[in-house]
């Protein structure tokens, strides 16, 4: 007796047509352009991670950049002045000091320019 494998074939067709389900016309209701619909949104889905992490990180040095201005100091000057300072913060920090405790950020600006 064989073993026919309809029901695992209707599984996954069914998984795949769930996964599609909100694409516009027939890409929700037919199996193969629902496969390529999910492919294709799953290779966007991908990409994006990669660049969200890239525009956040611009965010951070534009905010870090905009309070060092004030400062009177350039963010590329600041960031090697915090190096050598042996102050070892993340740009996502320095962005929220930047935005949330300016005296704290003026206070790393002075111990950046001490240490140039």
């Amino acid at each position: 007796m064989r073993i026919k494998g309809a029901m695992m074939t209707r599984k996954r067709r069914n998984k795949m047509l769930k996964l599609a389900k909100g694409y516009w016309g027939s890409k929700s209701k037919h199996f193969k352009m629902a496969k390529q619909a999910v492919i294709k949104s799953g290779n966007y889905a991908y990409i994006g991670r990669k660049q969200k992490k890239r525009e956040f990180r611009a965010l951070w040095i534009t905010r870090i950049s905009a309070q060092c201005k004030v400062c009177d100091i350039n963010y590329s000057r600041f960031v090697c002045g915090l190096k050598k300072a042996g102050i070892d913060l993340n740009r996502k920090m320095l962005s929220e000091l930047a935005i949330q405790d300016k005296d704290a950020f003026a206070a790393l600006v002075e111990k950046a320019k001490a240490a140039l």
